[in-house]
C-alpha cells in the first residue's frame, strides 16, 4: 500500500508540473527563434520569401484554366519550390539550374529510351528498361571530386527524372506528353524561386564571402593584438591569467574552408550586384581564407603554450618580450588593416609600414636568441618560451603572404586607390644644404669661413603597394 500511495505522489506530481513545464519549454522556444532572428534579420525575410514563392506555384492548382492546362503535375512546381530555394541567390541559381538541366536531359533520355526498349517487344521492353535504369543509378560519377563539389545535386535529379519517366513510360502510353508536363512544371517552379530570390531583398552568397574572409582576418588580429599582454606576465600575475578574458574568435577560422569553398561556387553563378562583377576574383578570396586558416593553426599551436603549466626563466622572457609583442602586435595591425582594406575595397597600402616593423622585430628577435643561446646554462629550460618565438616567425611569414594576396585581390578587383595623406609628425620634406667654403687669412690667425645657404625642396614619394 506505501509502495503504491509513493507511485501514485510522484505521477500527481508530475501532472501537476506539466502544465509549467510545457509553459517554461514554449517560452524556451520562443526565446530561441526571437535570437535567430534578432542574430540575422534575413532569415526571417527567407521565410517569407519562401512562402512568396510556394503561394505563387500553387496557382497552378488553385486557378482552374491553369490546373485543367498541367492537371497533376503541377504539385512538381511546389516540390522544386521547396528543395531549390536556398539562402542566398546563388545557392538558389544553383540549385535551380542543376535541376532545371537535370531534368531536360533526363526526360528526353527517357523518352528515348523507352522508345528504344520497345524496339526489343513486350517481353524484352522491361527488360531493357531495367537494365538501363540499373547502368544510370549505378554510376560513381557522384563521387568525383568535382562533381560532388557542384553538380552532385544535378546527377542526383538526373537519376531521379530517369528513373521516373523510364518505368512510368512502361505504364503510360503518352509518355511525351507526360515528361513535357513535368519539364514544364519543374521549370516554373524553378524560374519563380530565381525571381522571387534575386528581385525581393536578395542575399548574395559573394558579399557573404567578401565579408566573411574579411571577418576571419579580424579574427585573427583580435587575437595577435592582445598575445603580448597575456603571455608574458610576471609569476605574481599568473594566478589571475585563467580570469582574464582572451580573444577566441579565431577558432572559426579552423573550420571555414568548406563554407568558403560553396560560398565561392554559389558566387560565380550570381549575375552583377554592387562592385562585384560577373566575373569577380571569387579564387583570390579561397586562396586569402586558405592562408588565413594556415596562420590560425600556427596561433591554435601557439595558444597551447599560453596555457599551458610549464614556463620559461623570467630573465630570459624577458629579453625576447620587447620583440616578440611588437611581432605579434604588428602583425595583428597588418591583418586589421588588410581586413578594414577588404571591407572598403580600396588598395592595402596602409598595411605595409605594419608589416615592415614586424619584420624588423623578427630580427630583433634572432639577434636576442642568438646571444641568449651562447650564454644560456640550461638550455632546455627556454625551451617553450623558444618555441613561442619560433612560431611567432612563422606567423608573420604567414602574414605577409596574405598581405601579397589582398594586394593581388585589390588588383584583379580593381579596389579603389586609397588616398594616405603624410603624417604632419614624419612630414616627408628632406633638406638639401649646400655650402662655400672661403678661406681668409690675416696676419694673426688662420681662419676658415664656412656659408651655408639652406634650400627645402618638397619630395613626393608614392608608395608601392606589396612592398
Amino acid at each position: 500500500m506505501e509502495e503504491n500511495k509513493g507511485v501514485f505522489s510522484r505521477a500527481w506530481s508530475c501532472l501537476k508540473a506539466l502544465p509549467c513545464d510545457i509553459k517554461e519549454k514554449a517560452f524556451q522556444v520562443g526565446n530561441g527563434i526571437r535570437k535567430l532572428g534578432h542574430d540575422d534579420p534575413r532569415r526571417v525575410i527567407h521565410s517569407l520569401k519562401v512562402g512568396i514563392a510556394l503561394t505563387l506555384v500553387s496557382l497552378l492548382y488553385y486557378v482552374r484554366p491553369m490546373y485543367h492546362s498541367f492537371g497533376v503535375s503541377g504539385m512538381w512546381a511546389v516540390l522544386t519550390v521547396v528543395v531549390v530555394f536556398e539562402f542566398t541567390v546563388g545557392g538558389t541559381l544553383s540549385k535551380g539550374i542543376n535541376r532545371g538541366i537535370a531534368t531536360i536531359l533526363a526526360g528526353a533520355l527517357g523518352v528515348g529510351a523507352k522508345h528504344f526498349a520497345s524496339l526489343f517487344g513486350q517481353k524484352g521492353e522491361s527488360i531493357v528498361l531495367g537494365i538501363l535504369v540499373f547502368l544510370l543509378a549505378a554510376t560513381f560519377t557522384r563521387f568525383l571530386p568535382l562533381i560532388k563539389a557542384r553538380y552532385d545535386y544535378g546527377v542526383l535529379i538526373f537519376i531521379l527524372t530517369f528513373s521516373m519517366v523510364a518505368v512510368s513510360g512502361y505504364r503510360v502510353e503518352e509518355i511525351l506528353a507526360l515528361a513535357c508536363e513535368r519539364i514544364s512544371t519543374i521549370l516554373i517552379g524553378g524560374a519563380t524561386c530565381i525571381v522571387v530570390s534575386i528581385f525581393i531583398c536578395p542575399v548574395w552568397a559573394g558579399e557573404d564571402l567578401h565579408n566573411s574572409v574579411a571577418s576571419n582576418l579580424g579574427k585573427l588580429a583580435d587575437y595577435l593584438e592582445g598575445f603580448g599582454s597575456v603571455y608574458f606576465q610576471s609569476s605574481e600575475e599568473e594566478g589571475t591569467k585563467e580570469d582574464k578574458s582572451f580573444h577566441q574568435g579565431y577558432k572559426s577560422v579552423l573550420n571555414s574552408k568548406n563554407m568558403s569553398e560553396s560560398l565561392a561556387n554559389f558566387a560565380r553563378l550570381e549575375p552583377c550586384h554592387g562592385r562585384f562583377r560577373f566575373c569577380h576574383a571569387w579564387k583570390q578570396y579561397l586562396k586569402i581564407g586558405a592562408l588565413a586558416q594556415q596562420c590560425a593553426y600556427q596561433i591554435e599551436a601557439i595558444n597551447g603554450y599560453v596555457h599551458s603549466d610549464v614556463h620559461a626563466p623570467l630573465e630570459f622572457q624577458s629579453k625576447i618580450q620587447e620583440s616578440c609583442t611588437r611581432m605579434s602586435t604588428e602583425s595583428g595591425m597588418v591583418l586589421r588593416a588588410l581586413a578594414t582594406a577588404i571591407k572598403a575595397m580600396t588598395e592595402p597600402s596602409s598595411a605595409n609600414p605594419h608589416l615592415e616593423n614586424a619584420k624588423a622585430a623578427v630580427e630583433d628577435l634572432q639577434t636576442a636568441l642568438k646571444c641568449v643561446f651562447l650564454e644560456a646554462s640550461d638550455l632546455l629550460a627556454i625551451v617553450p618560451a623558444a618555441m613561442v618565438a619560433s612560431i611567432l616567425v612563422e606567423i608573420v611569414k604567414y602574414v605577409e603572404n596574405i598581405s601579397v594576396a589582398v594586394y593581388e585581390l585589390s588588383k584583379q578587383a580593381r579596389f579603389k586607390t586609397g588616398e594616405h595623406p603624410v603624417s604632419p609628425e614624419k612630414p616627408l620634406q628632406p633638406l638639401i644644404h649646400r655650402a662655400t667654403v672661403n678661406p681668409v687669412f690675416d696676419s694673426e690667425s688662420n681662419h676658415v669661413v664656412i656659408t651655408v645657404h639652406e634650400t627645402s625642396t618638397d619630395f613626393t614619394e608614392k608608395e608601392k603597394p606589396g612592398q
